[in-house]
């Protein structure tokens, strides 16, 4: 049995692109809006079509600052169910959207 040692060359056949992430300003916005319909969705717990104006109006605008985001639809959907005002989902969404916004996925080769 025979070996031969021949170096392998690993390149790349795509350059990889750079990743664009929002600036701190459209991050530190998105949040605030977020901050403001959590707080008055706590207000609105008594009217629910108060809530789900709010909601779509918060999800709209959190659409417009961060672009087509797939974690703004759970959070709809969240917010939708009765007693779910209470908790500061949209902040929560938001923080997920700032924290993984530099994770892409793999190259498939």
């Amino acid at each position: 049995m025979e070996t031969t040692s021949k170096p392998i060359t690993v390149t790349s056949i795509e350059p990889i692109a750079p990743f664009k992430r929002h600036s701190r300003a459209q991050m530190a916005f998105a949040f605030g809006v977020a901050a403001v319909s959590d707080v008055l969705a706590m207000a609105t717990v008594i009217a629910p079509p108060l809530q789900i104006a709010l909601d779509a109006a918060t999800a709209l605008a959190l659409f417009l600052v961060l672009g087509r985001r797939w974690a703004l639809l759970p959070g709809l959907i969240v917010e939708a169910i009765p007693g779910m005002g209470v908790f500061p989902v949209w902040v929560l969404v938001v923080l997920s959207i700032i924290m993984y916004d530099g994770i892409k996925k793999p190259h498939k080769a």
